[in-house]
């Protein structure tokens, strides 16, 4: 196996760096996730195992989920030994300068049955950022300023206090071409990333007429990843874009139990509706 290393386009939750324990990828094409504690990483591997197996899952909606290698024990980038992974495809491999935003749904993330701790924890965070007020929250981005040839990252603590004007501006500016630091962004790639004929919108929608119908999981605390080309939506225009939507985050998936999941529905619809606002403005 080729050298693992961190993931260079990774933006948002645990990341492995100054010697904590975060993902890798191998630069061949696999994502390497390691197991996360108190058996969120085994609930994890059961629901790729179950997902990647189960029938009643159409096609085209199975592409929008990372597909599933199964597990392996591998290094882990923390330097505390071999720790079991569960192997993903990397869903950026291939793209040099990728924007990408990573958007927890729900206006809730905790569940029935965990903890008061948990629970406790979820609510806190639930209504100090806009996953209450909107149904969603951003959990992180990386943006490519293409005036400054460089990314735009904001630190956890202030993307966690964004209110909803917060999560509005940085969706424009996650589609615009003039410097990040203006106030105005232009949308300059809207049309082409959110409004093209496969661009997020599109896939969005698609996503959203599956999980207005579909009983076989709940996602608790998962979330919407989106990210697009920059080099070359320049020469190419939408085309070049190659924008894309991936459910990820799956520790805390529970059995649908023949009910519609509402709470992802909910959150799903309010952003599809921001993404609307933005390509009708």
């Amino acid at each position: 196996m080729k050298m693992l290393k961190d993931p260079e386009h990774q933006v948002a939750g645990h990341m492995a760096k100054d010697g904590r324990l975060g993902p890798l990828v191998d630069g061949e094409g696999r994502f390497f996730k390691p197991f996360q504690s108190n058996g969120r990483g085994e609930n994890e591997a059961k629901f790729y195992e179950s997902f990647s197996s189960n029938k009643n899952v159409p096609d085209h909606i199975r592409g929008y989920f990372p597909v599933y290698h199964g597990t392996q024990v591998v290094e882990a980038s923390n330097g505390s030994g071999k720790l079991p992974h569960i192997v993903l495809d990397d869903v950026v491999y291939g793209y040099p300068n990728p924007s990408g935003m990573d958007v927890k749904i729900g206006s809730r993330t905790w569940y029935p049955g965990v903890s008061q701790q948990y629970f406790n924890q979820c609510l806190k965070n639930d209504r100090e950022t806009t996953s209450v007020s909107l149904g969603f929250r951003h959990a992180g981005f990386k943006i490519f300023d293409h005036q400054e040839s460089r990314f735009w990252i904001v630190e956890y603590k202030v993307v966690h206090g964004y209110k909803v004007d917060d999560a509005r501006l940085v969706l424009r500016k996650f589609v615009s071409s003039n410097s990040l630091a203006d106030s105005i962004p232009d949308c300059a790639f809207a049309s082409e990333v959110y409004g093209s004929s496969s661009g997020i919108l599109a896939q969005l929608l698609e996503l959203k007429a599956w999980f207005e119908t579909q009983t076989l999981y709940h996602f608790s605390s998962c979330s919407v990843y989106m990210f697009y080309e920059n080099e070359s939506i320049l020469m190419k225009g939408g085309e070049g874009a190659r924008a894309q939507v991936k459910l990820v985050d799956f520790t805390h998936v529970l059995d649908g139990n023949g009910v519609v999941d509402h709470n992802f529905l909910g959150g799903l619809s309010s952003f599809i509706k921001f993404i609307q606002d933005i390509l009708e403005s």
